[in-house]
């Protein structure tokens, strides 16, 4: 799909606040109500936007303590490296995992209340993944960026 500039603007506006009116969107892009619905309803149906969510401050549900976990597989093969990623899509605990190159195979991003609750975490569900060769833990200090928008232009 390509997108052209209003497009572009409507997502932005909508990756800062998806509770706008599609009467607030139309006034910001001088577009009638009913055009942004339809653009907006394009954008679902296109796979553009795959959800809507809510964002939650960790302080206050007890996830505050934020752990990046480099992980080193033993060895690399199509059916370990399926293995190992159909097993972390179970973790609740890891919000985000990514395939890196560089001395570690996968950058884990976890979520837990406490260093007690990592430790449990590190011993009854990451370490007894099989094939994982090592670890390497790095704990959030302080937060200076988070967002999940994008610019698009």
């Amino acid at each position: 799909m390509k997108l052209d500039a209003i497009d572009k603007k409507l997502l932005e506006m909508l990756q800062k606040d998806t509770k706008k009116t599609t009467k607030e969107l139309s006034d910001k892009l001088n577009l009638s109500v009913t055009a942004v619905y339809e653009r907006v309803k394009k954008l679902e149906r296109e796979g553009v936007i795959k959800n809507y969510i809510a964002l939650l401050d960790r302080s206050k549900v007890s996830k505050n303590f934020v752990v990046f976990c480099h992980v080193k597989l033993s060895q690399h093969n199509i059916d370990l490296i399926k293995h190992f990623e159909k097993q972390i899509m179970k973790l609740d605990e890891v919000l985000e995992c990514f395939h890196v190159s560089g001395d570690y195979d996968y950058i884990l991003k976890i979520f837990v209340e406490d260093m007690e609750a990592y430790r449990e975490f590190m011993v009854t569900k990451l370490t007894t993944i099989k094939d994982i060769g090592s670890t390497h833990s790095t704990f959030m200090i302080g937060e200076v960026k988070n967002t999940t928008a994008f610019k698009l232009s």
